[in-house]
């Protein structure tokens, strides 16, 4: 979907912002740039839509170098969510969502349909909001009507550029639950930064970490988790190991994992309760599974899932804060 070769990004001032950067983000996945501040992810996002042009190398979207398209219609097919909540205050909430739909023509019964379609997946009911002000709006709403806009032309690419950072933590880790739901409906290709390793554990589907701008190591969470590559990755994911010694029991019970009678254990993939952790994900990796059947005695006591074991080591293994300023 997205190919970056060798890319370089040298600013007048000297200053070397992306440094031999390469890499493919696959179609429909969430694939989320992190990093110390001043590390290039900003940088490398923004050059994705030509609003920084690279010094050297090629960015292709679908096979075609993006200097081949229209700039407007590069942009008009790329939504963008910036972490500053970037409505026009003066404007209805309809009047917001509709700009990109009105400047590729949209009828207006196609532009209306797909506001209400949006606001209901974003958990917004279109009645009440769309004639609102963004002043009427509570922070996460705002942010959430950004993302409406980002996707009222339908985009293929989507732009987040650290969305949620200024957001409560309550209203942050809503809106990352509700990122997640989304993309199981829409199914778009999302570039995500962010500074919160948390966030990007949480989020993606593969992560790129960068430092000096250059690519450090790019994995899915579990691959990043369980084999950080560098002394940078570790720091990131954070050095306390002994998470790693607590057993599948701890999150079965600790995680509140779905508890439930497996009846057909044979054909589920089986793990004793008293084992490490460390096995539990290697177990998923070699199985090609996602969940797993938690035993002891013979017997079922329910069902772990991936993202339950990361959760649990997430909480463990991180830095202060669970951020990475």
């Amino acid at each position: 979907m997205i190919t970056f070769e060798h890319v370089d990004k040298v600013y007048q001032d000297g200053t070397e912002a992306v440094n031999d950067f390469s890499v493919h983000i696959k179609q429909g996945e969430i694939f989320t740039l992190i990093g110390p501040s001043g590390c290039g992810k900003t940088t490398t996002m923004k050059m994705i839509n030509r609003l920084i042009t690279p010094t050297k190398g090629t960015i292709k979207i679908n096979d075609k170098d993006i200097t081949s398209y229209d700039i407007h219609q590069l942009r008009w097919n790329i939504g963008y969510v910036l972490q500053q909540i970037a409505l026009f205050p003066h404007m209805t909430v309809r009047e917001n969502i509709e700009i990109v739909p009105q400047m590729k023509n949209w009828e207006k019964s196609r532009t209306t349909s797909r506001i209400t379609e949006l606001l209901d997946m974003v958990g917004l009911e279109p009645e009440k909001f769309i004639n609102r002000m963004p002043s009427e709006l509570s922070g996460g709403q705002q942010q959430r009507i950004g993302v409406v806009r980002a996707l009222a032309a339908d985009p293929d690419i989507i732009l987040m550029d650290e969305p949620f950072s200024a957001l409560d933590p309550i209203s942050r880790e809503q809106l990352q639950k509700d990122i997640q739901e989304l993309q199981q409906k829409i199914h778009k290709t999302i570039v995500f930064v962010t500074h919160d390793m948390d966030e990007a554990l949480t989020i993606s589907d593969r992560i790129c970490l960068m430092d000096e701008g250059k690519i450090i190591q790019v994995g899915t969470p579990q691959e990043i988790v369980l084999y950080p590559q560098t002394d940078l990755v570790k720091t990131f994911i954070g050095e306390k190991r002994s998470a790693w010694q607590m057993t599948v029991k701890d999150v079965l019970q600790q995680r509140l994992a779905k508890q439930e009678t497996m009846n057909n254990n044979s054909e589920k993939v089986s793990i004793q309760a008293d084992q490490f952790l460390i096995e539990a994900v290697k177990l998923l990796e070699t199985e090609g599974v996602n969940q797993l059947v938690v035993l002891k005695d013979n017997r079922a006591l329910g069902v772990i899932h991936e993202r339950d074991i990361l959760q649990f080591l997430r909480e463990r293994i991180t830095s202060k804060n669970g951020v990475i300023q």
